[in-house]
């Protein structure tokens, strides 16, 4: 097989929700390029793949661009995989793939889970059209900032948010946009999962105090468009096996 890069989109929890195609990629590379080599190892095993694996992180991912390239003039493919979900998406991986586009070595994305889409769809808002501005900024100035400029968007909103930050986040969103109809995605495909429906303000009342945990994705409906939302009857918990 000729050099190129394999973008390999991961489970971003369930690991059944691997595919066939990331699979196959991931026993055709030669190489593999992971954000964290132990947890590209967990998955590993549970495939039964036994490859080489060199870390590529956001700290030492424009160094190991001369490393990887030593692999593309070897002639040998190089598998790129992120913690979960599709690498380049609020993960490593940007740099690299810009690098191979700009030298002319073949990148193949292998498509799979993806949080946005997922809390998109399940949260019953407006899928067309659709923004994803990644993480909300850190500071709460500059965060506050960034809510308070969803308030003429008509376009419904996919921000990714920690669990040490969705209480100031959700208290935000309550005190200026309190009647904007949100979903709050938590644990996607992993076996508490759970989809908060409802006004930012009814949310933000409703777990006040909350110690949130796992992964969270934050979805904001648009401005004007409540309307357009399907209205769900209560907020649902969906558990997997």
């Amino acid at each position: 097989m000729p050099a190129r890069l394999l973008v390999v989109a991961t489970p971003i929890g369930n690991l059944e929700d691997i595919t066939l195609r990331a699979i196959r990629a991931l026993r055709e590379a030669d190489v593999i390029a992971a954000e964290d080599t132990r947890h590209a190892s967990v998955l590993l095993r549970h495939l039964e793949i036994r490859k080489p694996l060199v870390s590529c992180h956001q700290f030492n991912e424009a160094r190991r661009l001369g490393r990887l390239q030593e692999c593309f003039d070897a002639g040998q493919a190089v598998a790129l995989v992120t913690d979960a979900g599709m690498p380049g998406i609020s993960d490593p991986g940007e740099r690299l793939i810009a690098h191979c586009v700009r030298e002319g070595v073949p990148v193949e994305v292998i498509p799979g889970p993806s949080a946005v889409l997922h809390a998109l769809v399940a949260s019953g808002l407006p899928a067309c059209p659709f923004t994803f501005e990644g993480f909300l900024p850190q500071k709460s100035g500059r965060r506050t900032r960034a809510i308070e400029a969803l308030r003429d968007r008509e376009a419904t909103t996919v921000f990714f948010e920690s669990p040490h930050r969705i209480a100031r986040t959700l208290e935000a969103l309550g005190a200026i946009l309190p009647h904007r109809r949100i979903c709050i995605a938590r644990e996607l495909t992993k076996k508490f999962e759970e989809c908060l429906r409802g006004t930012a303000g009814e949310l933000a009342a409703a777990h006040a105090g909350r110690a949130w945990r796992g992964e969270i994705t934050l979805v904001v409906g648009g401005a004007g468009r409540e309307d357009e939302a399907r209205q769900p009857a209560q907020p649902e918990t969906s558990i997997h096996g």
